[in-house]
């Protein structure tokens, strides 16, 4: 009888550590991507996403100044931030791959390099990161505000892509690297050939959200003297001392960045999902 009610107890645990499992908590950029339950005109994302463009429409209509000086002022500050935005990115996931790589190697030397850089990155905020980079090896590495931007970001978000690469990677099965390596090739030949590109689908989605994020704090560049889309802001704030309109443009257009991106990266998800479930 006291078996019994052991072999029941140690079922009931195991059944609340699945259900523990299950119950995660996924915060993402995307957060007001209306729901499948969601989808009306009037959905939270809905009346962001064209609220902020109506009133970014209006505004210059009813009231020419400011808000038509202030839109015909950024755009080469928007300009500024998509390429600062896009350049980060790009070496975020160089350096995110290889840093993922090493997270997982074998080598415990190779393994603890990247997990110290991916521990010690992800503990200092970017600002800081910014300041240190400008100020502080700026002058040594003779880095103007633009590229010391890019590098700060590039380290900054490569140490969040290595961890997306990890995930990734241990997220597909065991079994198809003990096929590869079954088949005769060498580790290296089956991450590349096999594992690596299973885990772009997979990783896909959070490097989405992890670009929205990257947009987001791209603003921070402002105070390295990049000319980005707030520098563009408050530079016309400064002279005409109307905070309030610039600001709010400023906001309006990077929610709609924001938005914009969210929204392609649902649907992303949504191919994917779709696409595995057909595999």
């Amino acid at each position: 009888m006291a078996k019994k009610e052991s072999t029941a107890q140690q079922e009931q645990q195991e059944q609340q550590e699945k259900d523990a499992e299950r119950a995660t908590i996924n915060v993402t950029d995307g957060t007001l991507i209306p729901t499948k339950k969601e989808q009306g005109a009037l959905s939270a994302w809905n009346l962001s996403f064209f609220g902020a463009i109506a009133l970014l429409v209006i505004l210059p209509i009813i009231e020419p100044d400011p808000y038509l000086k202030i839109l015909s002022f950024v755009p080469d500050g928007l300009a500024a931030t998509f390429g600062v935005t896009l350049v980060s990115i790009v070496f975020a996931l160089i350096i995110g791959l290889f840093a993922g790589l090493g997270r997982v190697s074998a080598k415990k030397a190779v393994n603890r390099i990247a997990t110290i850089y991916v521990e010690v990155i992800r503990g200092i905020p970017l600002l800081v990161q910014l300041f240190y980079i400008y100020y502080a090896l700026g002058p040594l590495l003779k880095l103007k505000g633009p590229s010391a931007a890019v590098l700060a970001m590039s380290i900054c978000y490569g140490a969040y892509m290595a961890e997306i690469f990890r995930a990734g990677i241990q997220a597909v099965p065991k079994g198809q690297m003990e096929a590869a390596l079954a088949l005769g090739m060498s580790r290296s030949t089956a991450m590349r050939r096999i594992i690596i590109p299973q885990t772009i689908r997979i990783i896909l989605p959070p490097i989405g959200n992890e670009f929205i994020a990257l947009l987001k704090d791209s603003s921070l560049v402002s105070i390295l003297a990049v000319s980005d889309l707030l520098r563009r802001g408050r530079e016309y704030a400064s002279t005409s001392f109307r905070y309030f309109e610039s600001y709010t443009v400023v906001a309006l257009i990077y929610l709609v960045m924001t938005l914009f991106f969210s929204r392609l990266v649902a649907i992303m998800e949504e191919k994917l999902r779709h696409y595995g479930s057909h595999n």
